[in-house]
């Protein structure tokens, strides 16, 4: 439920230039439809405002209909409406520190205007006199909602309710450059802003239908669905804040892996202090206002208000904020209200909710929010047999074809001027683009805003060219060449060059893709060319059937790919040392680590998944493998002792291999039990699972055919999950078993390699030996182990450090292994700090190499809530 809703809020902040292009693109990229008709009813429409006692707006006040519990809220204008059946009704209006107030009115087919001027709660303190010394009244208070909680948190079995979603995000100050990108006019204005970078960049709104039952198991169905601008279905998940768990878990949990403590969990009293600020009375119920306040920074808590029933101690309503010093990562603050109300006597629910998030960083100043106002509760609803099932979240096929006036009709909050204007330019925006996609006249102009190559295009930056033909879409993307320069003690200098011609087959959803590469190493004169064709499932943006389906090819993977030619090759197909990383080793430490070889080669990849979750992928290999010699020893810095080493696993094997020919098989499965999904109209999401993933990878290496030499059979089964402990932090793990059934005939490319490394740039965590050597513990036992494991402990403990938990610097800890037998082991323990600057992690590595000591050392690499990412990626 929460995964999707951290997926759109990683993808503002984490990233937030990159999620503006992608709105830019995705208003381009996307068909509008409409349907012509739509159902109307006869009624009576009631609307006004909700005001303070000076008539300023009180923004997202709820308004609720006595008689039936259905209702609205307003917007931020404070305006709202209504549609009513003829008949009599009682119009309750509330907001948080505001007394209650309420109107009976009598509804006919004509409008109605009705509004509504709150006055400042009254509250009473006479009854209190706090003592010095003596405990607050809010305590007791609390300890009571505090017994109650878990009574509460589980007060139905099950219960179906209605949300409507509206999701905001605009810009108060955007810069013409971020992270070194520029933006032009051009892109601002499809993006929606001024020229003062002012203006909203994504709106949505959906209608959801939710269905829960204990302990957990919840659907929702997706009955409509609107994004500015786009075909797309908009942010149609209701982000569920339960103030009854002990732990608070925002956004899902990007903001903050840890959570938040409630200010009623269980050890809240070891959180905050609390502070009565008076009583009140609604509907002859008396309702105690209590500050809460944290009584450390720097820990994930709360602070505002909130309001709790005398004598059932409930949760009445509340206004909590996070900021800085609650551990917020990237948002600057988040504000959060919620009104509860009875839909039985004895049974409360949140009836609407609105959560404020301000962000301001690289000179971005943006605001947005997530209203929900959720209606018609059922608390004993009959689910029929296999209701709920790894469907969570199911799309309706005409989710995203709903006409305006139907918007006008279930519409419960009022737009704002500016998101009226916002829909009315970028739709027509949108519709004219969809319209001009197939003319003549239009794809010029797209071609004419590509630019022309430069000579920067093609040694730095790279390009991408198509000619924007609906029927015959073409495409070229260069990689720059400069950024593909590598040296090493073969090659010397090695120029690459990169590129990819695309062409777009939409009536069968494909894509064809030719990918050449051209290599040249200036020391050892070789030449290398090879090159790859894709033929992979996709969705157009100009195909009308598929509107909406932009993502699908992501995970409904059917894909093949031939490639063949003559290339370079570590000896490890893992790369256990980047190119760019052995030539700064090499010429300024004299460090050739990179080992590799030539081969020329055919082969053929095979990728699918089902729609059970189960990835599966087959391959086969041809390589006729040749070695090569070091032809240079020039560094920029040379220490005369050192020597550069021979261009083979010298630790594993004492002298080059001999030419031979190599025919490999290999089949791939990836699972992870309990799957969960969301269901689009032609396409499904997976969204995660509870459990672990499992894989199985199972190599033969076949003789006689082709010449070839290799004759083994070897297989990996591997464990790996994540498992978020909240406030405790968070446990990764990765555990691998293998062997050679089979080991006739192996050479040292197909030997089990454990992923070594010798510099002090980090290599990939949970998969690699953080000091151990690139090849000295290669083995074809028939059985060996792996495993990884690391805590992330995401604040804990270093927030009770004065430097750090002002820098948000947060510990981790593991350890790494690996046993072939008494004579080939290894292990590491590492301790280090991550989220340095958002983006990096040091890690002090301990190690020991077949039961001896082996070294102590330092590993600088990616790591933190940006960082993880550059890492994942």
């Amino acid at each position: 439920m929460l995964i999707l809703t951290h997926t759109f809020i990683r993808g503002i902040n984490c990233n937030l230039y990159f999620r503006f292009s992608f709105i830019f693109m995705h208003k381009i990229l996307t068909v509008l439809f409409v349907l012509l008709f739509v159902n109307y009813s006869f009624a009576g429409k009631i609307s006004g405002t909700v005001s303070d006692e000076k008539g300023s707006p009180l923004a997202y006040a709820s308004i609720l209909i006595k008689e039936n519990g259905h209702g609205t809220t307003a917007n931020q204008e404070g305006r709202y409406s209504l549609e009513l059946n003829t008949g009599d009704y009682t119009i309750v209006v509330q907001y948080v520190g505001y007394a209650k107030q309420e109107k009976k009115i009598h509804v006919e087919t004509k409008s109605l205007q009705l509004d509504f001027q709150l006055l400042p709660q009254q509250l009473n303190l006479n009854d209190v006199v706090v003592k010095s010394g003596a405990e607050d009244p809010a305590y007791a208070i609390i300890r009571h909602a505090i017994k109650k909680r878990e009574e509460y948190r589980t007060a139905v079995d099950s219960f179906t309710c209605e949300a409507y979603i509206k999701t905001l995000l605009k810009t108060r100050t955007l810069p013409r450059k971020i992270l070194g990108k520029t933006m032009d006019s051009a892109t601002w204005k499809q993006m929606g802003v001024d020229s003062n970078g002012k203006g909203v960049i994504y709106l949505s709104e959906s209608m959801t239908k939710i269905a829960f039952k204990k302990p957990d198991k919840i659907k929702l169905e997706v009955i409509s669905g609107r994004e500015s601008g786009t075909a797309g279905y908009g942010f149609s998940f209701p982000t569920f804040i339960d103030f009854y768990n002990n732990n608070i878990e925002m956004m899902g949990g990007q903001v903050a892996p840890r959570g938040y403590v409630s200010p009623i969990a269980d050890g809240a009293l070891g959180f905050y202090k609390y502070h009565f600020l008076g009583s009140f009375f609604e509907d002859g119920k008396e309702i105690n206002r209590i500050e809460v306040i944290p009584r450390r920074k720097y820990e994930p808590l709360f602070s505002g208000t909130i309001e709790i029933t005398e004598g059932d101690w409930r949760i009445y309503s509340l206004d909590l904020m996070l900021t800085k010093e609650s551990q917020l990562e990237l948002l600057d603050t988040v504000k959060i209200k919620q009104i509860h109300y009875p839909v039985t006597p004895t049974i409360w629910r949140t009836k609407d909710q609105v959560m404020y998030f301000t962000f301001k960083k690289f000179g971005i100043d943006a605001v947005g929010n997530f209203l929900n106002v959720f209606n018609n509760y059922n608390v004993t609803p009959a689910f029929k047999k296999k209701f709920f099932n790894n469907i969570v979240v199911r799309f309706d096929t005409g989710v995203n074809k709903k006409p305006i006036t139907y918007w006008d009709s279930v519409r419960p909050v009022p737009l704002e001027p500016e998101e009226v204007k916002d829909y009315k330019v970028k739709d027509s925006i949108f519709s004219y683009q969809r319209d001009s996609s197939f003319t003549k006249r239009y794809r010029d102009s797209l071609r004419r805003m590509q630019g022309k190559i430069s000579l920067k295009n093609v040694l730095w930056n790279g390009f991408t060219r198509s000619n924007y033909n609906p029927k015959k879409w073409t495409s070229i993307q260069w990689q720059p060449l400069l950024k593909q320069v590598q040296y090493n003690t073969v090659e010397g200098l090695v120029l690459n060059t990169e590129a990819t011609l695309s062409r777009a087959y939409p009536k069968v959803k494909r894509e064809l893709s030719f990918t050449p590469h051209l290599r040249y190493g200036f020391s050892n004169g070789h030449f290398n060319a090879w090159g790859t064709l894709n033929y992979n499932k996709r969705s157009f943006w100009w195909d009308n059937s598929n509107a909406g389906d932009e993502s699908a090819e992501s995970f409904r993977q059917n894909n093949f790919s031939i490639s063949g030619g003559k290339r370079v090759n570590q000896f490890n197909k893992d790369e256990p040392i980047s190119p760019l990383y052995n030539s700064v080793v090499t010429l300024f430490f004299n460090h050739n680590y990179l080992k590799i070889y030539e081969n020329y080669f055919a082969q053929f990849n095979y990728h699918g998944s089902s729609q059970a979750g189960l990835k599966y992928s087959v391959s086969f290999l041809y390589e006729d493998r040749v070695p090569l010699e070091n032809t240079t020893d020039f560094a920029i810095i040379k220490y005369d002792p050192q020597k550069f080493t021979p261009n083979y696993p010298f630790e594993k094997i004492y002298q080059q291999f001999i030419r031979h020919q190599a025919f490999i098989a290999e089949v791939s499965l990836e699972y992870q039990p309990g799957q969960q999904f969301a269901q689009f109209p032609r396409y499904r999401v997976p969204l995660g699972s509870k459990y672990p993933t499992f894989s199985l990878d199972y190599q033969k290496g076949i003789d006689n055919i082709f010449g070839s030499d290799v004759n083994f059979d070897k297989w990996t089964f591997a464990v790996t999950d994540d498992i978020n402990l909240k406030l405790a932090g968070q446990f990764s793990y990765r555990f691998d078993i293998g062997g050679f059934i089979n080991d006739k005939s192996v050479f040292i490319q197909d030997y089990r390699h454990f992923n070594g490394n010798q510099i002090i740039i980090a290599s990939k965590y949970l998969n690699s030996f953080q000091t151990a050597p690139y090849y000295a513990n290669s083995t074809t036992a028939s059985f060996y182990a792996t495993g990884h494991v690391e805590h992330h402990f995401n604040g804990l403990l270093t927030n009770k450090i004065p430097f750090f938990k002002r820098l948000n610097w947060n510990l981790v800890a593991g350890s790494n292994a690996f046993y072939v037998n008494k004579n080939n082991n290894y292990a590491e323990i590492f301790a280090g700090l991550e989220n340095i600057l958002k983006l990096f992690r040091v890690d002090v590595v301990g190690s020991y190499l077949n039961g001896n000591n082996g070294q102590v050392a330092v590993r600088i690499g990616f790591g933190g809530l940006l960082g993880g990412k550059v890492r994942s990626n």
